[in-house]
């Protein structure tokens, strides 16, 4: 691969819109939860999901998924959630059976490029809206809640998007009346 942002483009685009399952004052919920055991997964389970938050946001000139948080973000949501604790405990479970090879009983074992050949059909399933696919729920909800964790963290939103905060401007340069 010419880049780890290559990946992105093969495991698919995020969604433009996120739909927040939280309270707005949980939207640095990573910087929150940064401290501490996890709430929800096991330590494997949490290496894991830093593999899968890096393979969907690489890390280029800004940290990827899992330096920005994600893991810990996905874990506080999910924590709160019996229904996603379900789908991502069986989500897990279902990568590391699905990239079972000797010596390697674990998804995160995997070189890159067997990760994403076994993400890439999920991905392809979850776009298409074809859920009933074994992992396509799953990998939906966790690219949703990737990108959700990344742009609300400092590192998606401020360094990555360039968000500079609530500021009120004296004038609209490229705003025209009509």
């Amino acid at each position: 691969m010419d880049s780890r942002r290559d990946a992105l483009k093969i495991i698919g685009a995020i969604g433009t819109t996120c739909a927040f399952p939280f309270a707005a004052d949980e939207l640095y919920g990573q910087s929150a939860a940064a401290s501490g055991a996890a709430r929800f997964f096991t330590s494997d389970e949490m290496a894991t999901l830093g593999v899968l938050a890096d393979l969907i946001i690489p890390p280029t000139d800004t940290p990827g998924g899992s330096g920005a948080g994600v893991p810990r973000y996905i874990d506080m949501v999910v924590s709160g959630n019996a229904g996603h604790q379900t789908l991502f405990r069986q989500g897990l479970e279902w990568l590391d059976g699905a990239g079972a090879a000797p010596g390697k009983a674990r998804f995160r074992d995997l070189d890159e490029a067997a990760q994403v050949a076994l993400l890439t059909p999920l991905c392809e399933a979850a776009d298409a809206g074809q859920l009933d696919h074994p992992g396509a729920r799953f990998f939906a909800a966790l690219k949703n809640m990737t990108a959700d964790g990344y742009y609300t963290s400092r590192i998606g939103l401020v360094e990555e998007l360039g968000y500079q905060g609530n500021r009120a401007l004296g004038s609209f340069p490229s705003c025209h009346e009509h």
